[in-house]
């Protein structure tokens, strides 16, 4: 193949069009067993991570519209890459070959997604080998892909990017911290810039390969890791440190496999786990506790855990190490774990070069209402209906604070997000479609939300029709705390008042006013036109009356103007 693939694509459109005979014309995705017609504006990316222990493939598509994108293929090859001649430092022929098959078989899963490009990265264990730049030549002439050989600080950039297309920043600055196998980075970040991106040579392969002897490792071999890592990464943590100004508390968030596993053994103790990983916090005491039962055990005890895998096994413990000391050092008490990292950000990276983000900042300032209205589209939801029950609903809960909930902010959000995905359960049956719109948004991705929020959110959309939260319901189970199932209540009412006002497929109302005092809500039902027949609006919403007074003990009246 003459041509190459990374910023260039000319090679993966050759190889499409000898796709294109076999492939179907309109093909359909898969969104929870529920065939989805293809979107002709999307556009397809591949972006590929040559790591040190493993290779990761992601198959995006992009909405230019929105300028979001969501992944619809991601795979994994523990390709040992950071394996290398114990004389020369150089990767051994054996991790090229498993190398080369792995990005063989990337390529042409890309290719049957019929991406416009495929973009990569390759890390430390490519950049600090003396035939890596071989390497990359031998994927140039076998596979026809030019890989992009990228530096530390370039390495901590992509993975800023990735983590903020995941996850809000807010006001407060972001530590964070990417254990790879050969290298660690970390970065000090906010939602507008990023203030330091560290990359130093300490990771969980390299460490494994250099210092671990006897496994499990004696508590000597212990203490002298942890001062490695120590004097490894204080240039690193001393550089984040100058540059946190005065009262700042940062969050520290923490990416990559070493990470997840860890997060995951730290789950699998709590009485009701996290579904997914993406935003569980870990406090160091957790961790301690983990780190100490992970370095008591054989490599074939940790295999025996569930979250961890062969490989995994051997290297968990320098990594866990890693995390620990950092923790440590930078004084933080807990970590959010994030599922978000490089890969990711090559897909931003690459949205940027095209235009399709004005600026990173954007893409992270309205992450929440971006996540929510791709799953309104995926799910085929009326979105100018949902816009006018979401209005609604937020009219309602500015009027009535103090009568219909004492919420202090938090579940306006929340509020807003249920109210947008309130019918995407018609998608699978409009009969009981509330339990349907609770299975999708539990099972669908919420960026930006917490696991707690991402529940609340399902529960109120659940909740805003038919009867009030039951004990033996799973959806009201998941709600842990009290505080959550409160304002989960208060907002799923009003919800409800808001969706009975949505009765017809055209707009009838021009206004609600709303008048609320201890006790009493007085809804006044404004009409687009004069003498307008609103009597089935004005009957929905009395029928949420009884609701209402059960409870929260608030009587409802309904009237219509004029």
């Amino acid at each position: 193949m003459a041509s190459a693939v990374s910023g260039r694509v000319d090679s993966v459109a050759a190889l499409t069009l000898m796709l294109d005979a076999e492939a179907p014309a309109q093909p359909t995705e898969q969104n929870n067993g529920v065939p989805q017609a293809a979107n002709p504006d999307l556009r397809r990316i591949a972006a590929i991570d040559i790591g040190t222990n493993s290779f990761h493939l992601l198959v995006a598509a992009v909405d230019p519209k929105l300028r979001t994108f969501r992944i619809i293929q991601a795979e994994k090859a523990t390709t040992r890459l950071g394996e290398r001649d114990p004389e020369t430092g150089e990767i051994t022929s054996a991790a090229m070959q498993r190398g080369l098959e792995a990005l063989r078989q990337f390529r042409d899963l890309a290719v049957s997604h019929r991406v416009e490009q495929i973009v990569t990265a390759a890390t430390s264990a490519v950049r600090e080998a003396p035939n890596g730049r071989d390497f990359l030549q031998s994927i140039l002439d076998d596979l026809g892909m030019e890989v992009d050989l990228v530096s530390g600080p370039e390495e901590a950039r992509l993975i800023y990017l990735g983590v903020l297309s995941g996850m809000p920043f807010g006001d407060r600055p972001h530590l964070l911290l990417d254990i790879g196998g050969g290298s660690t980075e970390l970065i000090l970040a906010d939602g507008r810039d990023a203030r330091a991106l560290t990359s130093t040579r300490v990771g969980a392969v390299r460490l494994q390969r250099d210092f671990v002897r006897d496994d499990p490792m004696p508590p000597q071999r212990r203490s002298f890791l942890q001062a490695f890592i120590q004097g490894s990464l204080e240039p690193a943590v001393d550089k984040v440190r100058r540059r946190i100004k005065p009262g700042e508390t940062p969050v520290l968030v923490a990416t990559s496999g070493t990470a997840m596993a860890i997060g995951s053994l730290a789950a699998s103790e709590e009485e009701r786990p996290p579904r997914k990983l993406h935003g569980y916090r870990v406090t160091r005491q957790r961790l301690n506790k983990v780190v100490d039962r992970l370095i008591t055990m054989t490599p074939e005890q940790r295999r025996e855990l569930a979250p961890i895998n062969d490989r995994r096994a051997e290297i968990i413990v320098p990594g866990a190490l890693i995390l620990q000391t950092t923790m440590k050092m930078l004084g933080v008490e807990d970590l959010v774990l994030s599922e978000r990292a490089l890969r990711e950000g090559l897909i931003v990276d690459w949205m940027l070069r095209q235009g399709l983000l004005e600026d990173r900042f954007s893409f992270q300032s309205s992450i929440r209402q971006r996540t929510v209205i791709h799953q309104v589209q995926r799910f085929g939801v009326n979105q100018s209906r949902a816009e006018r029950v979401a209005s609604h609903a937020l009219s309602l809960y500015d009027a009535t604070r103090g009568v219909m909930h004492d919420d202090s902010g938090e579940g306006r959000e929340l509020l807003w997000a249920a109210a947008m995905l309130h019918s995407c359960g018609q998608h699978i049956n409009i009969s009981a479609y509330h339990k349907h719109t609770w299975y999708l948004i539990r099972h669908g991705e919420l960026l930006g939300y917490s696991e707690a929020e991402h529940l609340m959110v399902a529960a109120i959309a659940r909740y805003h029709r038919r009867s009030l939260p039951k004990k033996r319901h799973e959806s009201w189970q998941l709600v842990a705390t009290r505080e959550n199932r409160r304002c989960v209540l208060q907002m799923a009412l009003l919800l409800r008042l808001s969706a009975a006002l949505d009765r017809r497929p055209e707009p009838v109302i021009s206004a609600l006013r709303i008048h609320a005092v201890k006790g009493t809500l007085d809804l006044e039902i404004v009409p687009e036109r004069v003498n307008q027949n609103v009597s089935l609006e004005q009957w929905s919403l009395e029928s949420c009356a009884e609701v209402l007074k059960e409870a929260v003990g608030v009587n409802l009246r309904v009237s219509v103007q004029g």
